[in-house]
């Protein structure tokens, strides 16, 4: 899991082209709630460690979560081979996201 939010965001077409599943996660460091979901988050992603994620700083005028319609952080895009599969807004226990996760990566 990724700790730290990426300084400079990928393109939209980088996204696009993941192989393989993956979370895209949009948040902020000042953001209560994206620090709230840490714990669960980590629990969720310890089962799946090949799993790439990729966690963005948003913001206002930010073409990547714009892209992605973010409205509110965090916001967790599941996505297989760069499709969006699943998607989780503001999620409240590492239940959720597993059953998310289940979705992209059923071998677990």
């Amino acid at each position: 899991m990724n700790e730290v939010y990426a300084a400079i965001e990928p393109a939209r077409a980088e996204i696009d082209m993941l192989e393989g599943p993956a979370v895209v996660e949009f948040g902020s460091p000042s953001c209560g709630y994206c620090r709230a979901a840490q714990a669960p988050l980590a629990s969720a992603l310890a089962d799946h460690p090949h799993l790439r994620h990729v966690k963005i700083a948003d913001g206002s005028g930010k073409p990547l979560g714009r892209s992605f319609k973010v409205k509110l952080w965090p916001t967790l895009v599941f996505l297989s081979n760069g499709r969006e599969v699943a998607r989780l807004v503001r999620p409240g226990d590492a239940t959720e996201i597993r059953r998310a996760l289940a979705q992209i990566d059923p071998s677990k």
